[in-house]
């Protein structure tokens, strides 16, 4: 499957001075995958090394960490040479392996001609308690499958026509379907594979997805309990359920800040729940977007810590945690559902974006998402269907004056150059720049 994040792989190559890249992402997300494809499309060997499989390989930086040293341990464990400034090295599930964490240090030290990839999920990375290397690797992201790269996974013909606004009646039509599809199946790779592989039929392929997600939502479960221990498993699961149904409780507009009362027995503020709701948004397993009551910049400076909204990493998975059938998704009239399904779609396409999350709450007004674009305050209205009534939007245009505003909804694309809004179907959300 392609993934854009192959470009910043590139990129990352032809660096004159280039550090050991480090790959992060949830588990499954398809980063072990994307970095083979790497090496083998744009190197003569990859050199594929996994910690988790093969823990005896840790024990190769235990003397020292030398790399002149752990390349011919390495070399000698697979018998065949590693070509340094030719081939590729990964190191997969490195978190394993604390002081081959340490080791980056001196591999970009020592060794920096080495193209040196590592990968790990962030629920070992976070926690890993080697000394970590700060400032001697390059760190990327690797999220769930946009909508856009759900496209190029499943070969669709509409993605021809995302970058080519604005198109027919048609075209929307299609890519409306596709969206509703994306909705279902999400971004993992391996149900957007099964969703691929059968999508001849959809009641077959959605069930399929299905079983997958549940299969993907246990091995989160496990690897909370495994990074976590036990007291601490438990509020962290918590948490992470109460995300998925607090965003089911939106009956009408935007979805709500995160509520602290009731996640946990007997906790009601936001102290007794901060290390859980950090632990899980550094292992990719939540998004969080700051609530700030102004249209200035920066928006740092005016959000509160417990201040929030939370929405699941990846919208198939949340159509998993709260049972939601596939059919009520593909139909279009599950009512309350929308709204949060949009939102949370579309704060996982701003990330995707390179946007931070911030969300606007002044008063009775509020808007979705402010994103920050050439220096001005952007404020991005999501809309679930067709109606676009704006009530919020129209205050803060009147109070902080932008440029223009977006809304994002199920109409085709269009600008109104008189009023100064864009109107953007909701599957071009990660085409905002």
């Amino acid at each position: 499957m392609k993934r854009k994040m192959m470009e910043s792989l590139l990129s990352w190559k032809g660096q004159e001075n280039r550090k050991p890249l480090i790959l992060r992402g949830v588990r499954q997300v398809g980063k072990t995958y994307l970095l083979k494809e790497f090496g083998r499309l744009y190197f003569p060997a990859v050199h594929y090394f996994n910690f988790e499989k093969e823990p005896h390989l840790a024990k190769l930086f235990e003397q020292n960490l030398e790399p002149k040293r752990i390349l011919e341990e390495l070399t000698f464990q697979q018998n065949r040479p590693i070509h340094i400034g030719k081939d590729l090295v990964i190191f997969d599930e490195i978190q394993e392996a604390p002081k081959a964490v340490t080791s980056l240090k001196y591999f970009c030290e020592e060794c920096p001609e080495l193209h040196l990839c590592a990968a790990g999920s962030l629920l070992g990375l976070h926690l890993s308690s080697g000394s970590f290397p700060v400032g001697k690797v390059t760190f990327e992201t690797l999220r769930p499958m946009s909508f856009e790269e759900f496209l190029m996974a499943t070969e669709d013909k509409g993605l021809a026509f995302l970058d080519k606004i604005p198109f027919s009646e048609a075209v929307h039509h299609h890519l409306w379907e596709q969206f509703k599809h994306y909705l279902v199946v999400g971004g993992l790779p391996e149900a957007v594979a099964t969703y691929s592989n059968h999508k001849q039929n959809l009641f077959d392929a959605f069930s399929l997805v299905r079983k997958k997600q549940d299969d993907l939502l246990t091995t989160y479960y496990a690897d909370i309990a495994k990074h976590s221990g036990k007291v601490n498993a438990m509020h962290i699961e918590r948490v992470f359920r109460s995300t998925a149904a607090q965003l089911q409780q939106v009956v009408d507009g935007s979805v709500a800040r995160f509520k602290f009362k009731g996640v946990v027995p007997g906790v009601t503020h936001y102290d007794r729940l901060a290390g859980s709701i950090d632990w899980l948004e550094n292992a990719g397993l939540i998004l969080k977007s700051h609530l700030v009551n102004t249209g200035h910049l920066p928006f740092q400076g005016y959000s509160k810590e417990n201040f929030f909204k939370l929405f699941i990493f990846d919208v198939g998975m949340l159509g998993c945690m709260c049972g939601l059938p596939p059919q009520t998704i593909l139909e279009a009239s599950y009512g309350s559902y929308k709204g949060y399904f949009a939102e949370n779609f579309t704060a996982q396409e701003l990330l995707n974006s390179g946007h931070r999350l911030y969300s606007w709450q002044e008063g009775s007004a509020e808007i979705e998402f402010l994103i920050e674009l050439q220096g001005d305050a952007i404020p991005v209205e999501v809309k679930a269907g067709s109606i676009v009534k704006a009530k919020s939007l129209k205050v803060f245009a009147e109070k902080y004056h932008p440029p223009y505003e977006i809304i994002l909804s199920g109409r085709p694309f269009s600008q109104h150059e008189n009023q100064n809004i864009h109107y953007y179907p909701l599957y071009l959300a990660g085409k905002i720049s």
